[in-house]
């Protein structure tokens, strides 16, 4: 799976600490925590937290990670890009055009992970679903968040949201891979700690 390419601004987008609160690289020194392994990406466990795996119906791989938090679900996915260019501009472009395209609204916001769009998407039943895209551009990689549920107008709810998304680590590996084409996953491993990341790839 990839992101299709658009010709707009491709500078790097993060939030000015993600090296100290996340999203993390698998490279960078993070404080020792267990994580599930999920090749591309890890997750911390805690306390209320679910995690599903979504799953191509085709293909049979595994696609995003969902992370439901009690009211509020992200999904999460990676996908690989260059040390100098950034993917989360042009995404934003992309998201704009295909929701404005199905009528309905997109409203970008200010927050501690920098732009985000919280969009309205009419539903055939009537009234709308409104959903938050977060993404941040780390080395080599750009992270995607997509959050949803009953407790999206609860500012509490969202800030959680955003804690887990922050709290993930990606692991781009040293493998060469065109930009914009999804991080591999896997079914979890057992738990590791951050102490075994160092290198790029996670080990038991």
């Amino acid at each position: 799976m990839t992101v299709s390419s658009a010709n707009t601004s491709r500078a790097k987008e993060a939030p000015a600490d993600r090296e100290v609160n996340g999203p993390f690289d698998a490279r960078e020194a993070i404080d020792v925590k267990p994580y599930v392994d999920f090749g591309g990406l890890l997750v911390r466990p805690r306390e209320g937290l679910q995690i599903r795996l979504e799953i191509e119906e085709e293909s049979k791989r595994v696609v995003a990670i969902t992370l439901d938090t009690g009211g509020l679900v992200v999904q999460v996915q990676a996908f690989a890009c260059s040390r100098s260019e950034g993917l989360w501009s042009e995404i934003r472009s992309q998201v704009e055009g295909q929701i404005s395209s199905q009528g309905g609204a997109v409203t970008p916001e200010d927050g501690e992970l920098g732009t985000m769009l919280r969009v309205k998407i009419p539903q055939p039943s009537g009234g709308t679903r409104e959903v938050l895209f977060v993404g941040v551009d780390g080395p080599r990689w750009f992270l995607r968040g997509v959050m949803s549920g009953p407790k999206m107008h609860d500012p509490d709810a969202v800030a959680r949201g955003i804690e887990v998304f922050r709290s993930i680590v990606v692991n781009r590996g040293s493998a060469p891979m065109p930009p914009r084409d999804l991080l591999p996953l896997r079914i979890p491993a057992p738990p590791v700690t951050s102490r075994n990341l160092g290198n790029g790839t996670a080990h038991q």
